[in-house]
């Protein structure tokens, strides 16, 4: 009798413990996204505006298609970009040059948006190094961009590879933090469980000189969710160099390509 009381004891005390909890989810608001680059290439340029998702919302990106964007530079030289449909502006004069300064301003939905990018001094790309390592009786390939970094510190490096021609999505970026002033000889840190290289593979990779905000930028991405070059936005958007809480970065920047196959 004693251990029966003991029992019912223990299972209304463990009932009374049991709550019902309603979680009230606030549901986040669309944000503007602003997606726009500036090289050392002819031109035009391209800047691309959308708005993300609500957390209760599925499919692409909705476009903003009746803003007005602009280009400026520290030499004092402007231009409007022109709309050409599905959220993209393009430039038709606007040259990109190495060692200005410039920004990018939006006027979207009665809010204006900026950001600023300095396009550094380009670090010629040499070549690709291919490294075959031997693991576990499988022959992997690394890949090795070839480049001398300046001796004054503070570079930064963004790399998109393409394997025949099809995009590598995923974010590659090296600086000059614990080797500066030397060639490098650090691999690209590719995924493995996406990309496995083969004798025959023709290898494009695309080496652009970044400023710090962009590198950091990337390099947060790489560290929360690769989505890749020409991937979608992340669930914690990274820091980045665009006002007024817009998602998304304005990079200027130098761009050199060289290639490779697999020996």
């Amino acid at each position: 009798m004693k251990n029966s009381i003991s029992l019912l004891l223990v299972v209304l005390l463990f009932s009374s413990c049991e709550k019902i909890v309603t979680l009230d989810y606030k549901e986040n608001q669309s944000r503007i996204i602003i997606d726009g680059s500036i090289t050392n290439e002819t031109g035009p340029y391209f800047v691309k505006i959308t708005k993300s998702l609500k957390l209760t919302e599925t499919g692409t990106y909705p476009t903003i298609d009746n803003a007005t964007v602009t280009i400026s530079d520290d030499a004092g030289n402007r231009e409007t970009l022109i709309p050409r449909g599905g959220g993209l502006y393009q430039t038709a004069q606007l040259k990109g040059t190495a060692g200005r300064t410039y920004t990018l301003t939006v006027q979207a939905e009665d809010q204006t948006y900026t950001a600023q990018s300095t396009m550094p001094t380009p670090v010629p790309f040499e070549s690709i190094k291919v490294e075959a390592v031997v693991f576990t009786g499988e022959t992997e390939y690394n890949l090795i961009p070839v480049y001398n970094d300046p001796t004054v510190s503070g570079n930064n490096y963004r790399f998109v590879v393409s394997v025949n021609d099809k995009l590598i999505n995923q974010h590659l970026i090296q600086n000059d933090e614990v080797k500066n002033g030397v060639v490098n000889t650090l691999r690209l840190e590719i995924n493995d469980d996406d990309l496995k290289l083969k004798q025959g593979d023709v290898v494009n990779v695309t080496m652009q000189c970044i400023d710090k905000n962009v590198a950091l930028f990337y390099k947060t991405l790489m560290l929360i969710g690769d989505s890749g070059p020409g991937g979608g936005t992340t669930p914690t958007n990274p820091p980045n160099n665009i006002s007024n809480g817009a998602l998304g970065i304005f990079s200027a920047h130098t761009v050199e390509t060289k290639g490779v196959t697999i020996p």
